[in-house]
């Protein structure tokens, strides 16, 4: 009942990755720890924008949108946030330039895991000044920061304070947008920009949530590959999604 009135949930719940676990042992878990929030939101705000931080993403998403459509609520309002691999990737890139971070804006499109993270560096004016290869690095370093962090902490946590600035950043945007203003922020929806039915890339919000997917726009031709190989591992991912709410529904 807390959730009465809710314009934005932000949901950061789950078991953490641990080094060595497997996504597929990570979604069994975090995907009914999902559900009984998203039952509440569903049943008390279903309005709401449902901002999930919530492992793995890339199934996690497409599952519960899935339950939301079955249960005759807009998909769309469920929503993957991904904005803390823009956040990286424009850290990356200004420490190399030399500027400040806020003067640099990575489109991440793809997914939320291992090489379905696709920052497009090529859209990125400060990025021109950085050589190809040292790009190509760049997006491998990206790729990883998660599970570095993983590593770092020995297993004892993930990404935490930069997952809290990551999610304020969001939240802010989908706030602006509901107030009148619109704002857009890169997320991971029910998309139609490519062949795939969950995709993240940029996101119009407006005053009932998402109002606008966008297309991901030009790529470079290391990017074109890039995103081949992003679909083709996104859509095993997106397909576990599928088939955990085929098989449930929400209370």
């Amino acid at each position: 009942e807390c959730l009465s009135g809710c314009s934005l949930v932000l949901v950061a719940a789950g078991m953490p990755r641990k080094p060595g676990m497997t996504r597929d042992h990570l979604f069994k878990v975090n995907a009914d720890i999902a559900k009984g929030i998203v039952e509440a939101c569903a049943k008390f705000c279903p309005q709401a924008v449902v901002a999930l931080i919530v492992n793995p993403i890339n199934s996690i998403v497409p599952a519960m949108a899935e339950l939301y459509k079955k249960a005759g609520l807009d998909p769309k309002k469920i929503v993957g946030v991904t904005t803390l691999d823009c956040v990286r990737a424009n850290k990356f890139v200004s420490d190399i330039v030399g500027c400040h971070p806020s003067n640099v804006e990575v489109p991440v499109i793809g997914g939320h895991d291992g090489i379905t993270i696709m920052p497009v560096f090529s859209q990125e004016p400060m990025a021109a000044r950085i050589d190809q290869s040292a790009l190509q690095a760049l997006d491998k370093k990206t790729q990883d920061a998660g599970a570095d962090v993983v590593t770092k902490k020995n297993g004892k946590g993930s990404a935490t304070l930069s997952m809290a600035y990551a999610a304020a950043r969001f939240g802010r945007a989908v706030l602006s947008g509901m107030s009148g203003k619109p704002a857009v922020e890169c997320a991971y929806v029910k998309s139609e920009v490519t062949d795939l039915p969950y995709f993240a890339s940029r996101v119009e919000f407006g005053r009932g949530g998402v109002s606008k997917v966008l297309h991901y726009g030009s790529l470079n031709d290391y990017e074109k590959g890039r995103l081949e190989e992003v679909k083709v591992q996104l859509k095993s991912e997106i397909q576990a999604g599928l088939k955990y709410a085929a098989h449930g529904q929400l209370g």
